[in-house]
């Protein structure tokens, strides 16, 4: 029996879905999700492994208009897989028109000669007369490998969509070991759960001028057993936001941590203490030496 493997990116507009549906088809939780658009700033990777494949998923920063260095760089990543994987999926949303951020996404995808299977996100939220009209949008876009209308919320039409991507991967090798559903470390998750918190509760303008970052994380050994002690930094970008971010009393960062602290724990099966600290970093978004420092 033959073994095939190979790196799928998953690309569209922010907002559309990608996130979930990685956590979909991986199985569990590898990247944080949130209402706010371009939530996803790095290419996080999922890895989804049977008997006889492995799809090693890349969940790329949403395409949109920049208006920050941030925005520039995260669009940057997005595009540059295209010609780097073995399978593209270009996901949009069946509940919403096809937009100019879709044509502009399709524009790129004509240029690159990877397999692409298009994604029609979010059916459960559409008719079936919107999901056909979504289908026949994508179709006009261009000529896709594939064209698939599922629900990464629900689970629905995503056992296709891995058919889909499992007929177009080579053979290959296991590129990583059973049971490994994603590469980040776990500072890295701390980080990005923390962030994903305080963007449920903060307001929407905080959603981009908000970056966490670990910067210490140290397992220690306890009479109660093993504790991974994270010391985690959430900056803003002037003293206004620092208030919202920790609200009245220390009210908002602290739930943001406890929602965090408890997930990391179910997702590591390890205690963990949290230590969150707030700072001002003026216009970190927009200033390179600030972006290179947090690895954006």
């Amino acid at each position: 029996m033959t073994f095939h493997s190979g790196f799928v990116a998953l690309v569209g507009r922010p907002n559309v879905g990608k996130s979930t549906l990685l956590n979909q088809v991986v199985g569990t939780k590898v990247s944080i999700v949130s209402d706010r658009p371009q939530t996803t700033r790095t290419q996080i990777r999922g890895v989804r492994t049977t008997d006889e494949t492995q799809l090693v998923f890349l969940d790329t920063p949403g395409v949109h208009k920049p208006r920050t260095l941030l925005g520039e760089r995260a669009n940057g990543r997005a595009l540059s897989t295209l010609n780097e994987v073995d399978v593209v999926c270009f996901v949009t949303e069946a509940s919403a028109a096809i937009g100019p951020g879709d044509r502009f996404i399709a524009e790129r995808l004509a240029a690159v000669e990877t397999p692409v299977v298009a994604v029609s996100n979010k059916v459960d939220l559409a008719s079936p007369p919107a999901i056909a009209e979504a289908l026949r949008g994508l179709a006009e876009l261009g000529d896709f490998a594939a064209y698939v209308p599922l629900s990464a919320r629900t689970g629905d039409g995503v056992d296709r969509l891995i058919g889909e991507l499992e007929a177009r991967i080579p053979e290959g090798p296991q590129y990583y070991p059973p049971g490994m559903t994603h590469d980040q470390p776990e500072s890295f998750l701390a980080a990005e759960l923390v962030r994903e918190k305080l963007l449920a509760v903060a307001r929407d303008e905080l959603s981009h001028s908000i970056a966490v970052t670990t910067e210490e994380a140290e397992m220690r050994t306890t009479s109660q057993g093993p504790l991974l002690a994270l010391r985690v930094v959430i900056r803003v970008e002037r003293d206004s936001q620092k208030g919202i971010v920790i609200g009245h009393k220390g009210a908002v960062l602290k739930r943001a941590g406890t929602e965090a602290r408890l997930e990391l724990e179910a997702l590591l099966g390890t205690r963990v203490h949290l230590e969150t600290i707030v700072k001002v970093d003026p216009d970190w978004q927009r200033r390179a030496h600030s972006l290179d420092r947090l690895g954006l």
